[in-house]
């Protein structure tokens, strides 16, 4: 390995949660399935934020979404309060190059951020963004760089199925009913993966020719969980859970499997701790590299996470530890919010079914060994008061310790975004306008 800060390449995905081959779901993802037997694999990986800028922004801020500001999404306005706390500056003060190419989703426009260089696509569909990719890394004027590789997939719209083999026998999602609406869907999800793993091998093999394997830490991730109902912009471990897997210097290597819990926010100091560079004093969370050298056995006892808006208001927060998941509903709204679901043919399963009529509990709280699916809710049990009260205690010092504004009521949108309104039933309804706070 040649001395001095390592290069980074960063390749995020939408929508995609774990479900991928390397996480034991039946998706043919073998580039991804490579990448994880010649790294190290996080199989309890979370985001901050189960939306698509809020998780970006914070896996690339180091902070909360109500900490960086980035509480809805990019494209209908909602912003960073200050785009220099964003990684590519503090990367950039310590002599790296920075790029970035496709998607990137936590401003309007890509040329806010601050990156060096930032190459126009046609579209951020693999297929375009990934060979675009493999030439960028051969223009590269320095080392050491940071390179930010996004794919559209696996958002809605999915890709057709490859065959009707994929229709007649793939699993639905967790969690929905199996049905010929939730086959094919999820058959659709199937062929959008099988794209973005296509897209990962593309950019993978111009690393290894260009011999930069040795010197390269290369993270994959994605944002939050697939866009499925139950599962994205929800604090289930659906919506929460992410693919992490990290390949190159400090210890990510090995086909390594850890299980102990980890946060996008522990990102950004990571590829601190590996460049020998100060972390910034904002940064809530904690370098991987001594899990990665096995040095400590966990970096977090609990994590933390939130939503606030999506297309609609639907202010929620969660802690999570090993045993128990604990979930908090504000505002008065006890119905759901079916314009922060993405449309599809599952999420009409579930509406002819009255779903949309359906209450939601306030507060919920889960155990994840007896209940990995988070159907049974205990909040309103005698017998889990204690567990219940604890984590609710714990979420409330965590919300006060990081001056969350919900703890003073309905946070507000700012001027000039566009949301749905919570009783719409679809994102693309007609948008709200917000024009003073």
């Amino acid at each position: 390995m040649a001395e001095g800060p390592p290069n980074v390449l960063f390749l995020h995905s939408h929508d995609t949660g774990r479900h991928l081959e390397p996480y034991g779901f039946p998706v043919a993802t073998p580039n991804l399935q490579q990448l994880a037997a010649q790294g190290v694999l996080f199989r309890q990986a979370f985001c901050a934020l189960p939306t698509c800028s809020g998780s970006r922004a914070a896996l690339l801020t180091g902070q909360y979404g109500h900490n960086n500001g980035m509480i809805g999404l990019a494209h209908r306005g909602f912003a960073l309060r200050d785009y220099r706390q964003h990684v590519v500056h503090t990367l950039r003060d310590a002599g790296y190059w920075t790029g970035q190419i496709g998607e990137q989703h936590v401003a309007k426009r890509s040329d806010l951020v601050g990156y060096d260089r930032v190459v126009p696509v046609r579209t951020t569909h693999a297929e375009t963004v990934a060979p675009m990719a493999a030439e960028m890394l051969g223009e590269i004027p320095r080392r050491p760089f940071f390179l930010a590789v996004g794919f559209n997939e696996t958002h809605r719209e999915f890709f057709a199925p490859s065959s009707s083999h994929d229709v007649l026998y793939c699993r639905p999602a967790p969690g929905l009913p199996d049905t010929p609406e939730t086959r094919a869907d999820m058959a659709g999800f199937h062929a959008s993966a099988r794209a973005l793993d296509q897209g990962v091998g593309t950019v993978l093999q111009a690393v290894d020719a260009l011999g930069l394997v040795e010197d390269t830490l290369v993270v994959y991730t994605t944002d939050h969980g697939i866009a499925f109902p139950g599962a994205k912009a929800t604090l289930f471990d659906r919506g929460l859970g992410v693919a992490l897997i990290a390949r190159g210097p400090g210890g990510f290597l090995g086909g390594r499997v850890i299980d102990a819990m980890v946060s996008h926010l522990d990102l950004y100091p990571t590829m601190c701790d590996l460049a020998g560079i100060e972390p910034p004093p904002f940064l809530q969370g904690r370098s991987l590299l001594p899990l990665a050298r096995r040095e400590v056995d966990a970096v977090h006892e609990a994590i933390f996470a939130e939503a606030t808006f999506h297309a609609a208001y639907e202010p929620q927060r969660a802690v999570r530890t090993e045993r128990w998941k604990y979930i908090r509903r504000f505002g008065e709204r006890a119905l759901p919010v079916l314009a922060n679901v993405d449309d599809g043919p599952s999420k009409e399963v579930l509406l002819r079914a009255g779903w949309g009529e359906r209450e939601v509990a306030f507060e919920q709280l889960y155990d994840l060994v007896l209940d990995p699916d988070e159907g049974a809710n205990l909040a309103y049990d005698p017998r889990y008061a204690t567990v219940r009260d604890e984590l609710a205690a714990r979420l409330e010092r965590w919300m006060r310790e990081t001056a969350d504004p919900l703890l003073d009521g309905p946070v507000p949108p700012p001027p000039g975004v566009e949301i749905n309104l919570p009783d719409q039933r679809s994102p693309s309804d007609p948008t709200v306008r917000v024009d003073s706070a």
